[in-house]
This record gives C-alpha cells, sequence and structure tokens, in this order.
C-alpha cells in the first residue's frame, strides 16, 4: 500500500538557523519559506535528490507545531511522510484494520498540493505517519 518516503518532517525553533545549518553547513538545496496557514506552519524544503527533509516552524496560534516544541524545545522529528496511490483507498483500508486516522478523517490539501492525512503515532510505533497521494 505505501510507497518511497517522501519525507522526514524536523519541526525546528528556529527556522532560519535550521535552514542556514542545511544549506551552508551540510550544502543541502533548501527552498524558500513557506507558510502554510492551514496546517499552522511554516515550511522549509530541503532537497535530498531521493527525498527531502522538511523544516517545520508554528504559524499562528494554535500550532501542533508550537504544543510540539514546548516539549521539544530544541526540536526534533515530528513525522514521516509516505505515499500513497489512492489516499481514500488507504485510508479506509487503514481504518478497516483499526489504525485511527486524526482529525476529521478527510484529506486535506499538504505543502505540495497534494491531499494529505495523519495517522495516530501509537498505531505506528510512537511515529506520527503522513500519507501524501501522488
Amino acid at each position: 500500500m505505501i510507497g518511497r518516503l517522501n519525507h522526514v518532517a524536523i519541526a525546528v525553533p528556529d527556522l532560519a538557523a535550521a535552514t542556514a545549518t542545511y544549506a551552508a553547513t551540510l550544502g543541502a538545496k533548501v527552498s524558500a519559506p513557506v507558510p502554510q496557514p492551514d496546517h499552522g506552519v511554516t515550511v522549509v524544503f530541503v532537497d535530498l535528490g531521493n527525498t527531502k527533509i522538511e523544516l517545520l516552524h508554528p504559524l499562528g496560534e494554535g500550532s501542533p507545531i508550537a504544543n510540539f516544541l514546548a516539549k521539544n524545545a530544541q526540536g526534533g522529528m515530528h513525522h514521516v511522510c509516505y505515499e500513497v496511490d489512492d489516499i481514500i483507498a488507504a485510508r479506509d483500508k487503514l481504518k478497516a484494520e483499526g489504525a485511527r486516522v486524526l482529525g476529521d478523517g478527510e484529506p486535506k490539501i499538504g505543502a505540495h498540493g497534494k491531499p494529505v492525512l495523519f495517522l495516530h503515532p501509537k498505531d505506528f510505533c510512537g511515529t506520527l505517519v503522513e500519507l501524501e497521494q501522488v
């Protein structure tokens, strides 16, 4: 059902510093910051050729990343994102097997302009999982 790893998301307390670390220190190609108000984050994508790192920073009141950073002040891995061909079929199969889909269970448009869903970390070895339709 799942396809390739699309990205690993890292919550960061200072987006400019994190971007500089990846660009200058590691020599990676990084995008400009992209606000995602529907998700309460600003993102920067680090292109690794075969996958991406997504740097997440809180945007606005009630950002889920602000809550994460309150518990993890230095930041850290937030979620992994896997590609799926059909997000509705994947959702329905996972729900039938007992997995919990977060939110209202309906896909939202993610940072890549494609439908995404999040799955409860307690159902996936303590890791928040994002599914993105490709």
